[in-house]
């Protein structure tokens, strides 16, 4: 597969982390309580779709061909913070914690608008060209987090109730 292939895929599962990223932090960050079960396993899917959006992000180089640009060092930012506001859940550092994923999703938002309001990129050229294609892309990433929204919602609901007395 020749490098023009692999980035002609590279880029949508790019994009298709990034946007369910996007969506489920938007449902993670509105709802309450958090902290429960729901936001822990929607939350760490979230992560992990945000550490592919990071990670892919590195071998994408069209802004500047074959070599790294400002935006990676945007990439390699948000890989800390959000690998600190991980950290920071698992040592239950609420506060760090919140403060952030909360950057964390935020700079996605930005790196999102810089993606789609520079017309030669290739969002607004999907848009423009193959508009039928990337309506399906964005349906399928809003199915996507919707199932794991369903699901650990499902998985609450489903835990065993304690014991009655008797």
């Amino acid at each position: 597969m020749s490098d023009n292939n692999v980035i002609d895929v590279l880029i949508p599962l790019h994009a298709s982390g990034a946007t369910v990223a996007m969506l489920l932090g938007a449902w993670n960050l509105r709802r309450n309580p958090k902290g429960d079960r729901p936001h822990r396993l929607a939350g760490r899917v979230w992560v992990v779709a945000m550490y592919w959006t990071i990670l892919s992000s590195f071998f994408i180089k069209e802004l500047t061909p074959g070599h790294f640009s400002w935006i990676h060092g945007l990439s390699a930012f948000t890989f800390v913070t959000l690998s600190i506001g991980l950290w920071a859940a698992v040592t239950h550092r609420v506060e760090t914690h919140r403060r952030f994923m909360t950057g964390s999703y935020f700079g996605l938002l930005g790196a999102f608008a810089g993606a789609v309001a520079v017309p030669s990129r290739d969002i607004p050229q999907w848009l423009v060209h193959e508009p039928l294609r990337l309506t399906l892309a964005a349906a399928a990433c809003l199915l996507v987090a919707a199932a794991v929204v369903v699901t650990v919602r499902h998985r609450r609901a489903a835990k065993p109730a304690a014991p009655a007395d008797s």
